[in-house]
């Protein structure tokens, strides 16, 4: 493959990461992981050189650096703050789960979401919505000084969570009818690629200065005036990219409202191959969402690991991710979605388990969860961005792919919540045979189990031409064909030829 070939296939793969339902990996919202582009449609192949307008060419630079400055607001009131925020205040692991869950328990709004940006226009919204999603931490700027008792101080911080949440979805839902309009199709591969890689550059360094100033001011016990400094910034930042998005062009100002049709809505649950897929969507982000929540809490309480330490690790994580990208596509395009749901889905099983062995005085065991992690989740992510694409129909994708959201989320939330009661119930210290283990790694080990079974799951999906994995055979098989030896016939022929009898 040559060199321009390479860097093509190398940032349709970012692209296409870009657009992946996100799932939450242990210490944080990895940089570059968000998901902007949940329900856009597929990204097209490039038919040539275009020629950009001088509006189109400012409004694209434009959100590039607002999505630049959307990760260091996510560095300074993302996952890692929000666990930290919750050490702080004392919270218990049910309540980390349900806020930490919040972002898909959310996904309820998607349908309503469409109808509002239907109604007063995809830039309004996108505008409103995101702007208010940030400015939602502005209180926790104020914790130390409010007359709040404990209890009163965790429920804020648990409702700014949700509310963020919800604002972010609704924000979301019209930001990607926005950029539907506005980046040309033959543009958005190149753009979304080249956006991405930059994201992540700029979330990954600046999760790195967020960690070393958490690990300075922790030092000092100053981390209750730590908090809600990162508080303000993150406003401040949410502020700058709401200036940002304002500076992007319009394309198709006027809108048509639609009605909220739940008939329609319905539609995916009667199609017997969406279905399938929907089924194991539930049990796979139920899976997750057993331990997922938890994991920067354990990393936090029970490893004692730096903040700064946790950003590398997460920067790790999202370089093997975006590493391995173009390598994942490939393989998507030749034997299908399907088979690679299914493989990563099986090697993801082991993930958890590889956080029983690490402890405070021994981290070099995470060593594995970078590479295994990093690697599976890169083509977990963009399989499973493909399958719904490959089993909706054109004509009702969004309903399709919001009842994916809305199903998923809902088991994520309910399942996070569950695990929290778990662990909450469990003695937080405890010893079998002659090692010791916490609560939590009693999450991870039930997640694992139940990742085993929602692996099964994919191998009943029906994704139209493409190749099946219905075993593990049949997966090897896809997935590492081995050279088989020419037919007997032709053996035999060759002999006579050559006057063997």
């Amino acid at each position: 493959m040559s060199p321009a070939a390479l860097r093509h296939h190398f940032l349709r793969s970012l692209a296409s990461l870009a657009t992946a339902i996100p799932l939450f990996r242990p210490g944080s919202s990895l940089p570059g992981a968000n998901a902007p582009l949940v329900s856009a449609p597929p990204l097209d192949a490039e038919t040539g050189p275009m020629r950009a307008k001088p509006w189109l060419r400012l409004s694209l630079r434009a959100s590039v650096a607002e999505g630049m400055f959307a990760e260091v607001f996510t560095a300074c009131a993302g996952a890692t703050v929000l666990t930290a925020w919750a050490i702080a205040l004392q919270l218990g692991p049910f309540l980390v789960g349900v806020m930490t869950s919040m972002s898909f328990f959310a996904q309820f709004v998607q349908f309503p979401a469409a109808w509002l940006t239907s109604t007063f226009g995809h830039r309004r919204v996108a505008l409103t919505a995101v702007c208010l999603s940030r400015l939602a931490v502005l209180p926790l700027c104020l914790v130390p000084w409010l007359p709040l008792s404990l209890a009163g101080q965790q429920r804020l911080l648990v409702g700014i969570a949700a509310v963020s949440a919800v604002l972010s979805v609704v924000g979301n839902n019209a930001w990607v009818a926005w950029m539907g309009e506005l980046v040309p199709r033959p543009l958005r591969g190149r753009f979304f690629g080249r956006r991405t890689a930059l994201c992540t550059i700029a979330g990954t360094l600046a999760s790195l200065v967020a960690g070393v100033f958490l690990d300075r001011t922790k030092q000092i016990g100053a981390v209750g005036a730590a908090l809600p400094a990162l508080s303000a910034l993150a406003c401040i930042v949410g502020v700058v990219t709401t200036f940002l998005m304002s500076r992007q062009h319009d394309p198709a100002p006027g809108s048509s409202a639609i009605r909220l049709d739940f008939e329609a809505a319905r539609v995916p649950l009667r199609d017997p191959h969406s279905r399938r897929v929907l089924l194991y969507q539930v049990a796979w982000n139920a899976s997750v969402g057993l331990s997922a929540p938890y994991f920067a809490l354990h990393m936090l309480q029970n490893l004692k690991m730096t903040f700064v330490v946790m950003a590398l690790y997460s920067a790790a994580v999202a370089g093997v991710r975006v590493l391995l990208a173009p390598l994942w596509g490939r393989l998507i395009d030749r034997v299908g979605a399907q088979p690679v749901v299914l493989a990563c889905s099986l090697g993801l099983s082991a993930v958890p388990l590889i956080w029983l062995f690490p402890t405070a005085g021994m981290l070099w065991p995470l060593v594995f969860d970078v590479v295994l992690a990093g690697t599976l989740w890169s083509g977990h992510a963009l399989a499973v961005f493909a399958l719904p694409l490959a089993v909706a129909p054109r004509k009702g994708r969004p309903f399709y792919l919001a009842a994916f959201s809305t199903a998923g989320g809902l088991a994520y939330a309910v399942t996070s919540a569950l695990g929290g009661g778990l662990a909450s119930v469990l003695p937080t210290h405890f010893t079998l045979g002659q090692h010791e283990y916490v609560n939590l790694q009693v999450l991870f080990l039930l997640s694992s189990v139940s990742r085993v079974a929602a692996a099964f799951l994919a191998t009943r999906i029906i994704e139209p031409n493409a190749q099946q994995a219905r075993s593990f055979g049949a997966l090897a098989e896809l997935l590492w064909p081995r050279a088989r030896p020419a037919p007997a016939p032709v053996l035999a022929e060759a002999r006579t030829g050559n006057g063997e009898n």
